[in-house]
């Protein structure tokens, strides 16, 4: 019996001290009324914030843009060196982005007014479903208001809340007439989507700033590029889904558009450049048609070939050479006084003025210059994007220019040579006229002329050609497109959280709580750093409030704290080492207020159900709580006994005082020398009297600690129960306990814990000893709540 004892009431010191899962859910589903209310109110509050949240729509556009890998051929072909063939999809992308881009779309469909109605707690933007509309009559853009309009009947309406002036003002004007209000002149009439249940249903009218608007569509414009190719998806986020729509279609126009003009813009340049050549060239042509005819008609048609066939011979091929040469100096100077005359101005490419590369140069040029004047319009000249495309298009100007000098230098040698070598064969023909030499340059005149007005009539016809086959930079494949369904907010989503919120706040704060508390609450709290033995627990109890002696224990009780006594008197008997008979038992305590009063109470009140003769002693000579449970007049005490000789045993014992059969040792008065009387022999001998008299005698001792009292006292004890209050004492104090307890401080010490609260939850042994589930006792088979049988069910 013995070992039996040892090994279980010593059982903690081996227990497994690690977190249980199922405890901490039983700890956190005791407390389902805080998860309720937490959940009701985060998900009533994410609820309502759902239900006055506007809906956002998302409308989708796919277009690609022209390259030219996916473009015509008579394009290219027409074409070979514009920068339309180079196109660069993050540049692109850039420009579709542009502040400039999208304030002329906003311009455009006027999505800078919005029109909004009322669902329940929700704003519903209109847009084009709106019965009326309001024109703002000379408005800045910059400027925005708010208002309210309610339709009176099919000619009239009120205007009130003018964001502007005075809000309590209301108005009545009439469709279709100009009108002045506090936010200035407006035009309101009715759409094609008036109806006459709209009589009296107010409608919310704001003029939106124009840059506000452009940020706020920018924020929601969303432009990818799928995969490597040449293919974007434009997304618009809007609370209306037909604004969204027509905002990326009507951006997409708005871009070729500017595209167009930009590539137009090339092209009349260079038709104006071509125009005014062309003039020049009729006049210098027409002047050498004129002297040649004179120098004819005056030499009688002389014929040049006639005249010399061996200076023809020598000198043709110089003459042609010289040709060619003349002509490309000339149309290469043509191009350098351009350069020089009209600086950062687009140059006139595909000219046929130079060769390859310096053509490849202009057009690159035109490009980066095109580029930069469309940045600087939506920008300013600070943006670091517009001063590095300067930096380049000077550093591609005087690399132009380089290039011409260089190309003018090479033919001047070139024809210096070659005239060289004519005057070489003119002198051969020096025994000729000098009249046929004059014919004879003049007719050179005459064919450089020619071929150079030939050669700007065919690049005229190719600019011409060029104009009429503009077309878009971007090419629709799928409209804008969308569901009719919301993407923002999300019922689901939104309730997820609100209830994902009120289940986390409520667990956080139990378990902090849990954590914080460094009260003992609970058997396991004891077991994990005590080896004294434990008796038992004694549950809380509200009927003690009730009862004028404490007594909440019956002889055929069902209730909890019955058997708790039960359970405590059967473990008392384990107690008692061999024969010998545990008859004092002695209370004591860390603190004031542990319930040893009403554990002696009631531990002798469960002692007298099993016919046991019980007395029960009050040796707290300094308040005597024991004494004062009976409310009668006991004026002879143990003080009395102690200190007073002739005062006999029989005179300080009371019968039924407290309940029936349970007799009492009083205190008498309170004494002002306890530690005295206690060390009295007078204390054995009237211990020793009682237990010939009694089979229990339960001592109601004072605190351990407090005063010396205790540790007095515990000479006459057989078992000493520490009373322990759940809730009150906290754990830092148990390896005091464990001290006393090794030492041997008390007779036999055992523990107690006392005002558990079975119904709290608490981490740990919550169930006790048994009684909790019952054991079959009559107690177990009250109702239960359907909630108590759904936690048996799922953590039994």
């Amino acid at each position: 019996m013995d070992s039996f004892v040892d090994k279980s009431y010593r059982i903690g010191e081996n227990e497994d001290k690690s977190v249980h899962l199922m405890d901490l859910l039983k700890y956190l589903l005791f407390h389902w009324k805080w998860f309720v209310l937490s959940i009701m109110l985060f998900g009533g509050y994410f609820y309502f914030q759902y239900s006055k949240t506007p809906f956002v729509y998302s409308r989708s556009e796919t277009v690609m843009i022209k390259t030219s890998t996916n473009t015509i051929s008579v394009s290219r072909i027409t074409r070979p060196n514009n920068f339309y063939n180079t196109v660069n999809v993050n540049s692109e992308i850039l420009q579709l982005r542009s502040k400039e881009l999208m304030r002329n779309t906003v311009r455009l469909i006027h999505a800078d007014m919005s029109y909004v109605t009322r669902d329940g707690l929700r704003k519903n933007e209109l847009y084009t479903n709106s019965p009326f509309k309001v024109e703002p009559i000379n408005s800045n853009s910059k400027a925005g208001f708010t208002f309210t309009i309610i339709s009176k009947n099919n000619k009239q309406v009120e205007l009130s809340g003018f964001s502007v002036g005075n809000p309590a003002k209301t108005m009545m004007v009439n469709l279709n007439e100009q009108v002045n209000t506090p936010v200035g002149t407006l035009l309101i009439s009715p759409t094609p989507n008036y109806r006459r249940e709209m009589l009296g249903k107010p409608i919310v009218v704001t003029k939106n700033p124009l840059e506000a608007m452009v940020g706020y569509f920018l924020g929601n414009l969303t432009i990818t590029q799928m995969e490597d190719a040449a293919i974007l998806q434009i997304s618009m986020e809007d609370s209306s889904p037909s604004r969204a729509g027509d905002l990326i279609m009507k951006l997409i126009e708005v871009y070729n558009g500017m595209t167009i003009n930009d590539k137009n813009r090339i092209g009349v340049s260079t038709a104006e450049f071509i125009k005014k050549r062309l003039s020049i060239i009729e006049q210098d042509l027409g002047s050498v048609e004129s002297n040649l005819e004179s120098m004819k008609v005056a030499n009688q048609g002389l014929d040049i070939k006639s005249a010399s066939d061996a200076y023809w011979t020598d000198s043709r091929q110089y003459q042609s050479s010289g040709k060619d040469l003349e002509t490309q100096l000339s149309l290469i100077e043509i191009m350098r006084q351009r350069l020089i005359d009209k600086d950062k101005e687009l140059i006139p490419s595909n000219t046929g003025m130079v060769d390859n590369s310096i053509e490849s140069q202009i057009t690159e040029y035109n490009s980066l210059l095109l580029k930069r004047n469309r940045l600087l319009e939506g920008n300013n000249s600070a943006n670091p994007v517009v001063k590095d495309l300067n930096v380049v298009l000077a550093a591609m100007h005087q690399n132009i220019m380089r290039a011409v000098d260089n190309e003018i230098t090479g033919l001047k040698v070139k024809i210096r040579n070659i005239g060289q070598e004519k005057q070489q064969a003119i002198n051969k023909a020096q025994g000729l006229p000098a009249k046929q030499r004059m014919m004879l340059s003049e007719e050179r005149q005459q064919k450089v002329k020619e071929d150079l007005y030939i050669l700007l009539l065919n690049k005229r016809e190719e600019n011409e050609l060029n104009l009429a086959m503009t077309d878009d930079n971007i090419r629709i494949i799928d409209p804008a497109s969308g569901t009719d369904f919301p993407i923002y907010p999300n019922k689901f989503r939104k309730m997820m959280v609100g209830i994902g919120i009120g289940l986390a706040l409520p667990t956080v704060t139990l378990l902090l709580v849990l954590l914080l508390n460094t009260g003992v609450h609970s058997r396991k709290d004891l077991e994990d750093q005590l080896s004294a033995p434990f008796l038992g627990e004694i549950p809380f109890s509200s009927d003690i409030r009730k009862s004028q002696t404490g007594i909440v224990v019956h002889e055929q009780g069902i209730d909890e704290v019955t058997e708790a006594f039960r359970i405590i008197r059967t473990n008392l008997d384990f107690m008692t080492p061999g024969e010998k008979k545990q008859q004092v038992l002695t209370f004591t305590s860390f603190n004031v207020g542990a319930g040893k009063t009403f554990s002696v109470i009631n531990l002798g009140m469960s002692l007298k159900f099993l016919n046991k003769r019980v007395v029960l002693l009050d040796l707290d000579l300094r308040k005597g709580t024991l004494s004062n449970r009976t409310k009668v007049p006991m004026p002879v005490g143990i003080s009395h006994f102690l200190s007073d000789t002739n005062v006999s045993i029989d005179q300080i014992i009371y019968k039924d005082r407290i309940a029936e059969h349970i007799d009492i040792v009083p205190i008498g008065v309170i004494a002002t020398n306890p530690v005295e009387l206690l060390l009295s022999e007078r204390l054995d001998i009237l211990v020793n009297t009682l237990k010939e008299r009694y089979d229990y005698i339960v001592v109601d001792g004072v605190p351990f600690g407090i005063v010396a009292d205790s540790s007095i006292v515990n000479r006459i004890s057989d078992t000493t129960i520490f009373v322990i209050r759940a809730g009150k004492l906290d754990r830092r104090q148990l390896p005091g306990l464990e001290k006393i307890y090794r030492k041997n401080t008390f007779t036999n010490l055992s523990l107690v814990l006392n005002g558990v609260r079975l119904n709290q939850g608490r981490y740990g042994y919550a169930n006790g000893y048994g009684y909790a589930k019952g054991y079959g006792y009559g107690y177990a088979i009250k109702k239960l709540s359907l909630f108590s049988r759904l936690k048996s069910k799922l953590f039994s």
